[in-house]
């Protein structure tokens, strides 16, 4: 087992454990991505790169993080104590740059990230804050520890995600296991759900909103994959997305809907000087 440094256009943190031929790429710099995981040979994530080497654009593949919204905000704003703010689709964590914290290979790979409110957080979120995420490998499974800790003198509202985008070739390909019998689309109409979505639209973006369990999964048979994610209670929605013509799908944890900032639903509230935890992995299979 073994954690490597490299000075690429980013840093970049490789953990690799060699018995199980299981591969993380994580960039702190650029949003405390996850680039990628190689599993076995197999490729669990897609990446982006023209977009990845573009600072000024956020990363399109790995695992974004979202925080302190997921989605969007009408009109980008919100409101907090008669004061109007302006936050971006998904929230600054994925486009600041985070720092190594720890690191260690003593039985298990674990590579801990953090990130801290600063002028430029505070400007568009009047809060302070610590997140510290340990990335934790052993090989079919990436575990993603996480820890919320709220500095400020007020309660801090917030929700968090991420974003995998799971590489795929032949979308007809795949099926689902999510734990939920009905989706919303972005118009919040309802629709039933069993396995399969009707991959032949540009853009599919809808939300699993009543989870019946703490963990859902896909098979992919072209890639001859299964993966399952498992996520915290804290997480109450799931989230797919895919566009047509691109060699990706995501499956994503929220915390809350979109515009929770705004509507209040499900949305955390940490108390000053209090912190919250949450897990969220992902198990890989070859089948």
């Amino acid at each position: 087992m073994a954690i490597a440094c490299s000075s690429q256009q980013y840093e970049t943190y490789t953990l690799t454990d060699e018995e199980a031929q299981s591969q993380l790429v994580v960039v702190p710099e650029r949003g405390g991505i996850i680039t990628n995981w190689s599993y076995q040979g197999k490729e669990i994530f897609y990446l982006d790169t023209e977009r990845f080497t573009d600072p000024n654009l956020s990363v399109r593949g790995g695992i974004p993080i979202l925080f302190p919204i997921c989605g969007n905000l009408p009109d980008n704003t919100y409101i907090y104590k008669g004061q109007q703010y302006t936050l971006k689709q998904h929230g600054f964590a994925r486009n600041l740059p985070w720092y190594v914290k720890e690191q260690g290979t003593d039985g298990l790979l674990n590579l801990t990230l953090a990130l801290n409110s600063n002028d430029q957080t505070r400007a568009v979120y009047p809060f302070d804050f610590e997140l510290a995420f340990t990335y934790q490998l052993q090989g079919d499974t990436l575990d993603i520890q996480q820890r919320y800790t709220n500095h400020s003198s007020e309660p801090m509202p917030f929700s968090v995600g991420f974003h995998p985008y799971f590489r795929t070739g032949d979308k007809t390909q795949l099926q689902f296991e999510i734990p939920a019998s009905e989706y919303q689309d972005r118009d919040g109409v309802v629709y039933p759900f069993s396995s399969t979505f009707d991959l032949e639209q540009d853009e599919i973006d809808v939300a699993f909103r009543q989870l019946q369990a703490r963990s859902a999964s896909f098979t992919d048979t072209e890639s001859q994959l299964e993966v399952t994610l498992s996520y915290s209670d804290i997480y109450s929605t799931l989230v797919f997305w895919t566009v047509k013509g691109k060699d990706f799908h995501c499956v994503e944890p929220w915390s809350a809907p979109r515009n929770a900032l705004n509507t209040g639903e499900s949305l955390t509230q940490l108390h000053p000087g209090e912190s919250v935890e949450a897990l969220f992995s992902l198990k890989v299979k070859l089948l």
